[in-house]
């Protein structure tokens, strides 16, 4: 698990070396979100990009299952719920401006809002917790065919097709975040590999951090420490190699991609946090799980993706001046929402 994460922390530094956006050599939801304005489901011009990143990660997934005979096609649990607990995790992140995968790349490059972000998503996660041992469920998965299982897998190949064959009716930002990525090849096996990787050893911040309020078991939860310290030992190292003196700013103003409105970075992950948990995992393990059959993670990511849409669509989203008005009032609907579903899904008996 440790050797997983410093792996995943050192090749989100050589993504973002490679001209990825800083602190953002990984960012689920900001890759997707980059993809749904890619194929035309949004147009903030400077967030449209189809992220070779992503399609890794599902492929790889993919693959290390199927040599590791952990392909299971299962599916059928409570479908609209993951697809609405998806959106509004997107909702959430679109406010802090990253999933808990970036909020780690930030705090490693010394965006001192992402710690405000991380005591959100743990109180988030803490709530969720609290559901967990009221006996919150979702309704059983069953078992599928095949083609649910690699229906994630082939949108990714598609996609992938897609980016190499650049049609003209795709979307590509000419500036902004959407502007800045690494050479296709390099972020596609990036991609396949963290996947892999996080396939093989379950990799997820929700699950590391509900583990250790559960069961003090604090295995998961070294993976993501892991990539912390690995970013910022990499982000240093460019600071004051001087390969790139703004590779480690300790602030909360000044930092790219994100704004210094605590109230609102705090409420955004705690949303994230509290639907995460419901789903059974992070943004990230929703994507691995997805390649790995499970048509549930597979419906939660597609509403990831449309929420990314729709928060682009109607001004939820947050930019590098601060959240609107939009997006704070669907953060507070979000979080209503959430725990609506929460209680209209405990096990009364369990309880």
């Amino acid at each position: 698990m440790i050797g997983a994460g410093l792996a995943v922390g050192v090749i989100a530094v050589v993504l973002v070396v490679l001209g990825n956006p800083a602190n953002m050599g990984f960012c689920i939801a900001c890759f997707l979100r980059d993809i749904a304005g890619g194929v035309g489901l949004h147009r903030a011009g400077v967030v449209q990009y189809i992220r070779p990143e992503i399609i890794g990660l599902v492929l790889g997934a993919m693959v290390m299952a199927l040599a590791g005979r952990e392909f299971q096609v299962r599916g059928g649990s409570s479908p609209v719920i993951r697809f609405v607990l998806g959106f509004c995790v997107m909702v959430g992140a679109l406010m802090f401006l990253g999933c808990p995968l970036r909020m780690v790349l930030r705090l490693g490059g010394g965006d001192l809002n992402a710690l405000v972000g991380l005591v959100g998503f743990a109180l988030g996660i803490f709530a969720g917790t609290l559901f967990l041992k009221k006996g919150f469920s979702l309704k059983k998965s069953q078992p599928q065919s095949k083609v649910e299982g690699y229906a994630m897998p082939a949108i990714t190949v598609a996609l992938l097709v897609l980016v190499l064959a650049a049609p003209a009716f795709l979307f590509f930002s000419s500036e902004g975040p959407g502007s800045q990525h690494a050479p296709i090849v390099a972020a596609l096996a990036a991609g396949l590999i963290v996947g892999a990787l996080a396939q093989k050893t379950r990799l997820c911040m929700v699950g590391g951090i509900r583990d250790a309020l559960l069961f003090k078991d604090f295995h998961l939860l070294t993976g993501f420490i892991a990539i912390f310290v690995a970013v910022l030992a990499g982000n240093l190292i460019l600071k004051f190699s001087g390969v790139n003196p703004a590779a480690f700013t300790l602030s909360f103003a000044g930092q790219s991609v994100a704004h210094t409105d605590g109230l609102w970075n705090f409420l955004g992950m705690t949303l994230v946090g509290l639907a995460s948990v419901m789903l059974g995992g992070c943004p990230l393990r929703q994507l691995i799980l997805s390649g790995s059959g499970n048509s549930d993670s597979t419906v939660a990511v597609l509403g990831m993706v449309v929420g990314a849409a729709f928060c682009h669509n109607f001004g939820l989203a947050s930019s590098g001046t601060g959240p609107t008005f939009n997006g704070q009032v669907a953060v507070v609907i979000g979080l209503v929402v959430v725990a609506a579903i929460g209680v209209g899904n405990l096990n009364r008996k369990a309880a």
